[in-house]
């Protein structure tokens, strides 16, 4: 499965991203098919610049973007639909909470 994601590149403290196309299994720092763009989080505003084209046609293949991503490409318009929340509950918070609720 391909899948659309960030890869971290740039100076410690100071990261620039590249969304890259691969492999969901492959390793971000490895061997890409292709470079569709760059995030620069730092810049202010943040700068983000993409091959709109390139991102739809890989969709349109099949391939998925992580939620960050994804979040990304909602908030610049390249792609429409609603944003998707990535949220973690460590176990420990879920034991508290199934106990307050059973109290």
């Amino acid at each position: 499965m391909l899948t659309i994601r960030l890869t971290r590149v740039g100076k410690r403290k100071h990261p620039l991203y590249r969304l890259i196309i691969s492999e969901k299994t492959r390793d971000p720092w490895g061997k890409a098919l292709e470079q569709l763009g760059t995030y620069t989080p730092h810049a202010n505003p943040a700068v983000f610049e993409c091959k709109k084209d390139r991102i739809e046609y890989w969709i349109g293949k099949g391939a998925q973007c992580s939620d960050t991503v994804w979040n990304l490409l909602v908030d610049r318009g390249v792609v429409k639909g609603e944003k998707q929340k990535k949220q973690s509950v460590s176990k420990r918070r879920k034991e508290k909470l199934a106990k307050k609720v059973a109290a």
